[in-house]
This record gives C-alpha cells, sequence and structure tokens, in this order.
C-alpha cells in the first residue's frame, strides 16, 4: 500500500491511475480519497491523477496529538504528496476542507500549481458566522469522542446540504455514509479541532488573493449555503478567477453530480494547458453598470 511520508513523521496513503499532465484531488471532511473514485476513473484516462488520504484518515497516519493538525499542514501534507511522487506542478482539485487547502496551497506554493480548483470552499468563512462555526466544530468533536462512528455518519450525513444528494442518487449517498462511518473517530475529532475550528477566515485573505496569478476555478452548488457568499468573494478578488455554480446541487458535488463535476473542471484544465486561460480585465470591475457614467 503506497504512503507519501510528511516532514512530521506521518504517513499519508495515495492511490494513483493514468498517465501524463499530474493532478491530485484534495478531499472534504466527511470523504477520503474513495470519494474522488468518479474523477480518477474519468481524468485518469488523460491525466496522472492522484488521490491521497489527508492525515488522521486511515490508512493514513492518525496522530494523536491535535497539533499535528492545522490548516498549514494541511497544506504541506499537499506538498509532502508531490515531493514523494517528484512532481513539480500538478493541477490541484480539492473540495470544502480540501478546498480551503488548495486554496492556500496556491496562495503559499504557487510556482507549484498549474491550476486550483477550489470546490465548495467557504464554511465558516462569513464573518458573522464564525464565531457559530467554531462552536459547531467543537460540539462536533465532542460528539465524535463519545459517540460511535456510525451514529456521528447518520448524523452528520443529514445535513441541510448533503440531503441534496440523498434524494438525488439513494445508493451513492449509502455508499457515501457507510464509507464516513469507516472513519477515525479520533483523526476526525483532531481534523476539526486543528483545521476546520482553527482555519483563517477567506474574508481575512482578501490582501493574498488579490495576488494569487494561478489560474483557479470557483465551483459550488447552487443549495450549498455557507458557500455561496465566500465563491462570490473569491471570485472577485482573485483577478485569475471563473466561478462556475452547479444548479439543483448541495456540497457533495463531485459524487451527487459526477458527471457536470468532471465536465466544468475537465473544460477549464484544457483552458489552462492550453495557455487560453485568462486574467480579468481591470475595465471589468468599474463602478458603473452600463459604462455610461464617469468613474
Amino acid at each position: 500500500m503506497p504512503h507519501a511520508r510528511t516532514d512530521d513523521g506521518v504517513n499519508l496513503h495515495y492511490e494513483e491511475t493514468g498517465r501524463g499532465t499530474p493532478i491530485v484531488f484534495v478531499h472534504e471532511f466527511a470523504g477520503d480519497c474513495r470519494a474522488w473514485e468518479p474523477q480518477l476513473r474519468h481524468f485518469g484516462q488523460r491525466y496522472h491523477a492522484i488521490a491521497y488520504n489527508a492525515r488522521g484518515y486511515p490508512p493514513s497516519d492518525v496522530p494523536a496529538d491535535p497539533t499535528q493538525y492545522s490548516q498549514a499542514r494541511a497544506v504541506a501534507d499537499i506538498v509532502a504528496v508531490l515531493d514523494h511522487l517528484g512532481i513539480v506542478r500538478a493541477h490541484i482539485v480539492g473540495l470544502s476542507m480540501g478546498g480551503f487547502a488548495t486554496l492556500h496551497f496556491g496562495l503559499t506554493h504557487p510556482s507549484r500549481a498549474r491550476s486550483l480548483t477550489v470546490a465548495g470552499c467557504g464554511y465558516g468563512a462569513e464573518p458573522e458566522g464564525r464565531a457559530a462555526f467554531q462552536a459547531e466544530a467543537e460540539a462536533t468533536a465532542a460528539y465524535l469522542q463519545r459517540e460511535a462512528m456510525a451514529d456521528f455518519a447518520a448524523k452528520y450525513g443529514d445535513g441541510p446540504t448533503r440531503v441534496q444528494f440523498a434524494n438525488k442518487d439513494p445508493r451513492g449517498f449509502a455508499q457515501f455514509r457507510a464509507m464516513l462511518a469507516e472513519h477515525s473517530a479520533l483523526g476526525s475529532a483532531n481534523t476539526q479541532l486543528g483545521v476546520q475550528r482553527a482555519r483563517p477566515s477567506l474574508y481575512d485573505l482578501t490582501h493574498e488573493m488579490a495576488r494569487l496569478d494561478v489560474p483557479t476555478l470557483i465551483l459550488t452548488g447552487d443549495e450549498d449555503w455557507p458557500c455561496l457568499n465566500p465563491a462570490l468573494l473569491m471570485k472577485r478578488t482573485i483577478p485569475t478567477a471563473a466561478l462556475a455554480v452547479m444548479p439543483n446541487c448541495g456540497h457533495t458535488i463531485n459524487l451527487e453530480d459526477p458527471d457536470q463535476f468532471n465536465r466544468i473542471v475537465g473544460d477549464f484544465l484544457a483552458q489552462v494547458d492550453a495557455g487560453r486561460w485568462p486574467t480579468r480585465d481591470p475595465r471589468a470591475l468599474g463602478r458603473s453598470a452600463t459604462g455610461m457614467l464617469a468613474p
């Protein structure tokens, strides 16, 4: 079973398929590398497609110390996977927790990113909801520390941005929830406390995002309520960003509607690889709605 070793001694399980330009998939809190199976099969036909399990997600190691989990560490773990595979630059695709890691990877290691796909990114980002999100992360960790993972998977899986997946694809949703029940309670609790609760708000990163020049796709479901306003923030702030919204979709968009997800991401990657991805014309940010009024 292949593993990449991090600089703090944690082994990260990964899977890979295909040949060509590398693309790395970074999973969400409720997922693992298996949640990227529709993407590994699709993109593995044209790319060197890689997915890995974050620390705390077996068969990756599960550090017992919560201080070994953080947003910065999540970024360093992407670097560890790239270095282990001898990859200098790759397309990085992340969902939710993985979307945050993907964005931060682009901010801290732009020379190693061919592109960034930041999907389902925004939970806890809005300033007025930040304290409530942090309290929810603490409550989630406490629940994980006292209850069985199967009970947690049943409760967490019924969230307001997961029901779209359940209604649309009951069989796929049942598989998703069964895989969530197999996760480590310790690793999940530490991830909630060290990564989810403590990560910086996107609204505090606007200066850094305004300097980002890596081709970026912001992708969200239109019923993924916590991500809609943050998606607009990233679109407005990142000069190389495009925004795509998947209709009648919740949070788990790569599984809920894999064909649409793959098509949108695939078109984006094709434009990037062809050297045709634009930087926004500054005139598009004029304060006049039509251009008829003087600035």
